[in-house]
């Protein structure tokens, strides 16, 4: 019952039972008022004529009263009397010919003539059987004149009175109620019934075909995982029935586009995904982002950096030795775990040129302990090299530090190099190959950075390559500050 009272409520807050209750409820008043227009001139026409036949009685019965010769004064004074016990208010009585003979209370107008006149173009049986041959409603709604050119009593003379008709206006107005009251209630069934009907039929389906719409767009935009469609229940044979179908095979063609598309930008993201991480293998998340908003050249310069150059020994007899596969397994591992220790101490990685490998520390972004960094990872990178072997034979790294300015930029159109150029980069790979198998070596400036937190041997004055003598240090470790 609560289920059925609710549907109903629904039902009459749509717009659309509200339009169309409306124009069912307008085009039946419409229809009724049309077919009430004429009824009630009909109604008016039979109160007059019902007025008139009693008014006629009335004055036969006077008349009657006194057959004989009398004079139109006699007469005139009979009629008069029936102003006290009738609706008559006044009258004029005229003789054959037209003449007035005398009138009392309200005056009638004297159209006369013009009745006359249409007497004669009446046919013989009707001027016999024709008590009166006109009413004539006057200006006062509240008055008519009835007029009689003969009387089956005396037809010496003719008579106009004139009544009064607000006794038929109240009838009209009642008449009016009783009718406009009847018109309600048709109206008001016909409506209710044909609501029923179209509410059953088109209304309530159509609005429950709106609710799956809605539902439809939810399961579309991922709200609802299983789309129940009222549309799915119903089977109809009409035009409803087969919005319903189309319904139903826009939706399943939507959705299936719509998760083909999915799968495609999710596909997409991935290989996205893919393609961004290659890239931040390759550089630096933030010279990554540069690329990926211009295509400008990109290329700065940095005053305070420290490079590393870390160079397998005995790498070319390794390679003599060893399989492909086993050569680059080899330098998988051992270049994996520098790429972790790089991570860890917050360095970057430029690259590896065969056996050799090379990270700096304070670009691209600056880094206030650049220095102590790559003095951890060089250390740590010696601790890992012990404990790779090849075929029985130590591994052993020989590595060079060197701290300056450089200049950083990316190269290439197709394949990207992040990459680094100056003095200091120059100093920093002769560090490593003028070094000593298992020995860090570093310039005069890495060790004034670092001389008071780890421990150096002094190796002296060594001939460098395009600089002529330079003081370097062996790296040894941690100072211990306890």
């Amino acid at each position: 019952m609560k289920a059925s009272s609710r549907k109903f409520g629904r039902l009459l807050k749509a717009k659309l039972s509200i339009s169309v209750a409306a124009w069912i409820f307008l085009s039946v008043v419409a229809i009724e008022v049309i077919i009430f227009i004429p009824s009630y001139a009909r109604r008016e026409q039979e109160l007059l004529t019902q007025m008139k036949e009693v008014s006629t009685v009335k004055v036969e019965a006077i008349l009657s009263l006194k057959v004989g010769d009398r004079t139109y004064p006699q007469i005139l004074t009979q009629i008069k009397s029936l102003t006290n016990r009738s609706n008559i208010v006044g009258g004029a009585l005229y003789s054959k010919d037209g003449e007035l003979i005398g009138n009392f209370g309200e005056v009638p107008p004297m159209p006369l003539q013009d009745f006359m006149v249409q007497d004669k173009n009446k046919p013989t049986n009707q001027q016999e059987n024709q008590k009166t041959i006109g009413i004539v409603p006057l200006p006062d709604h509240n008055r008519v004149d009835f007029i009689w050119t003969s009387l089956r009593i005396d037809d010496r003379f003719m008579l106009i009175l004139r009544q009064d008709t607000s006794s038929i206006a109240t009838e009209l107005q009642s008449y009016a109620f009783r009718i406009g009251g009847l018109v309600l209630i048709i109206a008001l069934f016909v409506t209710a019934t044909t609501m029923g009907v179209l509410g059953k039929l088109v209304i309530w389906p159509i609005l429950r075909l709106r609710e799956d719409l809605e539902i439809a767009g939810e399961s579309l935009n991922g709200e609802v995982d299983q789309a129940n469609f009222y549309s799915l229940s119903v089977k109809r044979d009409d035009e409803l029935g087969e919005v319903m179908i189309a319904f139903r095979q826009m939706f399943q063609l939507v959705r299936s586009e719509i998760m083909s598309r999915t799968e495609s930008e999710q596909a997409l993201r991935e290989e996205q995904k893919k393609s961004e991480q290659l890239l931040l293998n390759i550089l630096p998340g933030c010279i990554a982002d540069q690329l990926k908003e211009s295509d400008q050249l990109i290329a700065d310069s940095f005053t305070n950096v420290t490079v590393l150059f870390a160079d397998i020994v005995g790498f070319t007899e390794i390679s003599s030795q060893a399989s492909p596969g086993e050569l680059v397994e080899l330098l998988n591992q051992i270049f994996s775990i520098f790429d972790q220790l790089s991570q860890q101490y917050g360095l970057e990685k430029i690259k590896t040129i065969g056996d050799e490998y090379m990270v700096v520390g304070g670009l691209p972004q600056p880094q206030v302990n650049h220095a102590q960094a790559i003095a951890d990872m060089a250390l740590a990178m010696q601790a890992h090299a012990e404990k790779f072997t090849f075929r029985g034979q130590a591994i052993a790294l020989r590595i060079g530090i060197n701290t300056g300015s450089v200049i950083a930029g990316v190269i290439g159109r197709k394949k990207f190099t992040y990459d680094l150029w100056g003095d200091t980069v120059n100093v920093a790979s002769r560090m490593e190959s003028s070094g000593i198998p298992g020995k860090i070596q570093v310039t005069e400036i890495t060790y004034q950075l670092l001389k008071d937190q780890y421990k150096f041997l002094e190796r002296g004055l060594i001939p460098i390559k395009g600089k002529g003598e330079m003081m370097t240090y062996w790296l040894v470790g941690a100072m211990d500050m306890d």
